[in-house]
């Protein structure tokens, strides 16, 4: 409800006013009077409503005729149902009465015109804009929530543009109009009182930058839509024409939130009278928009397209790696792109220069990649060939520093929706890998974590990962789907479970089985060799202590108990002060549904079976899961990645909305 105007009246002359449907108009009846009186009546013609506002405790109620006391807690209020047809065709009387019985004193006479003036949005997130009578300047999360989603427009839907649809002050296509928010101007009333009355659009200046708007007069034509509000015009005199009762916009999102951005835009129009200087505005609406996050896709999402590169080394192609990827893609019902030689420049890292995610509002939905800042070979695939119609880009860039290992999106998870203390996180928590708290050491850019921070809805979860060389969450931590009522489990590398596993081995007679055998490219070590090293075993002792820290970290932010995470036999081995894995990293694999891609370990082999295979199959396949064993020794695991750091998944976003969560 707006703000009441006061008007008043006078003995002398009518008075005349504007009033907007709706909205209470507070009636002066005391600043002239005639003399002598002590009371009043009011009477009005159809179409006006009258208030009588009192304090009982003071006021008795008149009966028969109403006269009220003149007295100054008493106000009238009166308001109108709809819009006038004529200027000053509603009318309100006020009579004033002495103290005896008689004629009235005087009268003072109020023309008004109605007029019907409102912003509206899709307030109630329901896809269309509806006429809301209700609060629409403030915006609220929840499932009793209300007020407007805005879609950041940052997919290129006209094969005429070369960036982003964003960048264009004007419309480049009839379809980008779907990436915007409709917004109406309903402006009906007498057109006679818009010669003296004008109506304008406002945007805040420090929401200029964060949205442009777009006047709709119909037709099918790209001219007939015409910007009005952005980055370089703060206000708009609406050109309302005659007779006209709504004007059509669409409001169109420019930034996401970040830092310096929570997030919330406003808009206003402002019915103004211009017979006045200054002009003076008499009534405004407001309107209040959300811009929609950002929002990331844990693995327990179906996937949808699978992504690799075709890479070629001193020891030849990876062709055998990406017959075994396209036939897991096969089992999976999964989408398989290959990206080319010429497109990745030898850069076989795909998930290290990009993370697939999704935006949505009420009327629409599309993925948005998100361009990470490490720039090498790979570092044009995400806007030359991602990029397009209803595939938005998002990226950020480390202006002074360069990127370190860290900010590569390896070093980049969400997990799966959880409870958390009775939080609920329905999105998951986004996990990034970091330094040990209060030391030195590597830590993903500001610009990035800032910016994972401010979509609020998957609150992230800084990890310590600096202890291996590449420093990445995916080295040591994955999810996988489970057909229970958690839905998921937590996979953890684990040394301590791996000297375990060899442990019985030993102890069943098989010490001599080794490691790598049957590998060509790397010498094989018997279980009773590695058990009997005192560095493996003291490296394996400082790892599990770094996975252990992060375990804890884990369980308390997300929620978990022991039974919800399993351990990954899994050794590593340093490298000057950091970790790497002694044998290709088994939780850094691909999850495609119940499918898992994971990295072949040539463990030793007992009975015709490599034990590490047959312990994580013992581990996984009670939960509905298919284990396939993918060979990535020589184009992966010697260069520090595995099938994960080497594939990007994209995936089916949530069915749940991220206006009905809590923050």
């Amino acid at each position: 409800m707006a703000l009441r105007r006061a008007v008043r009246l006078s003995l002398k002359k009518p008075t005349h006013a504007v009033c907007v449907v709706g909205v209470e108009t507070y009636v002066d009846v005391h600043s002239d009077v005639p003399k002598g009186a002590e009371t009043f009546g009011v009477s009005e013609s159809s179409g006006v409503r009258v208030f009588v506002a009192y304090d009982p405790e003071q006021v008795t109620v008149p009966t028969g005729q109403a006269r009220w006391p003149l007295d100054a807690s008493v106000d009238v209020i009166v308001s109108v149902d709809t819009a006038s047809k004529d200027v000053n065709d509603l009318k309100v009387k006020v009579s004033y009465f002495g103290e005896h019985e008689g004629d009235a004193l005087g009268h003072s006479v109020l023309h008004l015109t109605g007029v019907d003036i409102s912003l509206d949005v899709d307030t109630g997130r329901t896809g269309k804009v509806k006429r809301s009578q209700g609060d629409k300047k403030t915006w609220r999360w929840g499932p009793e929530g209300y007020g407007a989603v805005l879609l950041v427009n940052c997919d290129r839907d006209s094969p005429r543009s070369r960036g982003l649809d964003l960048a264009n002050r004007q419309l480049m296509s009839l379809d980008d109009l779907q990436d915007m928010s409709p917004m109406v101007l309903s402006c009906d009333g007498p057109d006679k009182l818009f010669d003296s009355h004008k109506l304008v659009l406002n945007v805040p200046f420090s929401d200029a930058k964060r949205v442009r708007v777009f006047c709709a007069r119909g037709g099918n034509s790209l001219s007939d839509y015409k910007q009005v509000l952005g980055p370089q015009r703060r206000s708009y005199e609406v050109k309302r024409q005659a007779g006209e009762r709504q004007i059509s916009f669409y409001v169109e999102g420019l930034t996401f939130p970040d830092a310096n951005f929570l997030g919330l835009v406003s808009l206003s129009v402002s019915l103004v009278d211009t017979r006045t200087l200054p002009e003076v505005p008499l009534f405004t609406d407001s309107v209040a928009f959300r811009v929609a996050p950002w929002i990331m896709t844990p693995n327990t999402q179906l996937p949808l397209e699978l992504y690799v590169c075709r890479v070629i080394d001193s020891h030849g192609s990876n062709d055998k790696f990406l017959g075994d990827v396209s036939d897991l893609a096969l089992k999976a019902n999964c989408k398989l792109i290959i990206c080319p030689w010429i497109e990745n420049r030898n850069d076989r890292w795909i998930q290290d220069e990009m993370e697939f995610g999704y935006i949505e509002a009420p009327h629409k939905s599309f993925p948005v990649v998100f361009d990470s800042p490490r720039d090498r070979g790979l570092k044009d695939f995400p806007y030359e060939r991602i990029l397009g119609p209803d595939f938005g880009y998002v990226t950020r860039e480390i202006l002074l520093s360069g990127a370190s290992g860290l900010d590569s999106f390896g070093n980049l998870d969400v997990s799966p929706p959880v409870t958390v203390g009775g939080k609920e996180y329905p999105l998951g928590r986004i996990l990034i890998g970091s330094n040990f708290p209060k030391s030195g050491g590597r830590r993903m850019a500001r610009v990035v974590r800032d910016f994972l921070s401010a979509q609020q809805v998957q609150a992230p979860v800084e990890l310590y990962s600096d202890w291996l060389s590449v420093g990445h969450v995916d080295e040591f931590l994955s999810f996988v789907p489970a057909s229970d009522q958690k839905g998921f489990r937590l996979l953890l590398a684990s040394p301590s479970a791996c000297l375990r596993l060899f442990q019985e081995k030993k102890e069943q007679g098989y010490g001599d089985a080794a490691q790598f055998d049957g590998l060509k490219h790397q010498a094989k070590r018997s279980i009773n060799e590695m058990l009997a090293d005192r560095r493996l075993k003291k490296d394996s002792l400082h790892v599990q202590s770094c996975i252990d820290w992060n375990r804890e970290v884990l369980k308390r932010e997300l929620g978990l108990t022991e039974q919800d995470i399993i351990d990954i036999p899994q050794l590593f081995s340093l490298k000057g002060s950091y970790a790497e894995a002694s044998f290709p990293d088994m939780v850094n694999m691909v999850v495609l549904g119940k499918h898992l891609g994971i990295p072949k370990p040539f463990g030793p082999v007992i009975d015709g079976r490599c034990c590490l295979e047959e312990k994580v199959r013992s581990l996984l396949e009670p939960l509905g899961l298919h284990c396939t064993f993918i060979d990535d020794y020589l184009s992966y695991h010697k260069l520090l990645g595995e099938v994960h750091c080497g594939t990007n998944v994209r995936r089916q976003p949530f069915s749940f909305k991220w206006w009905n969560m809590v923050p």
